[in-house]
């Protein structure tokens, strides 16, 4: 597991982004059970998640409707499969707006960046 914090800040609101090797939904469901054992991220306002296992496209929003679908277009561009990527935000008090589209494709660019050169 690849998890990188504090990776952007906006108006309060923080995110970090974290992924692995996954091949189900399940396995998906089991990666944030165990990113969840630690407390900060258990109580984050949102977990949006995408993976695309073998030809399947598998997301969830978290309550940050739209944020999965981000993350699986860019999983999409960028040809990974069988690999879960997770962008967390702490809500900060002020609402987004289109930013946080932004703020998940930048976080899930940092993965990626960061995942070429480990």
């Amino acid at each position: 597991m690849l998890t990188l914090d504090n990776i952007i800040s906006d108006r309060g609101s923080k995110y970090a982004v974290s992924g692995g090797p996954c091949a189900s939904e399940d396995e998906a469901r089991a990666f944030l059970k165990e990113l969840k054992r630690a407390k900060r991220f258990a109580k984050a306002t949102h977990n949006s998640w995408a993976l695309i296992a073998g030809d399947t496209p598998i997301k969830n929003d978290d309550g940050e409707a739209g944020a999965g679908m981000v993350i699986l277009r860019m999983l999409e561009r960028e040809g990974l499969t069988d690999h879960v990527v997770v962008v967390t935000r702490w809500f900060g008090g002020k609402h987004l707006g289109g930013d946080r589209f932004r703020h998940v494709q930048d976080a899930v660019r940092i993965y990626l960046e960061a995942l070429k050169d480990a």
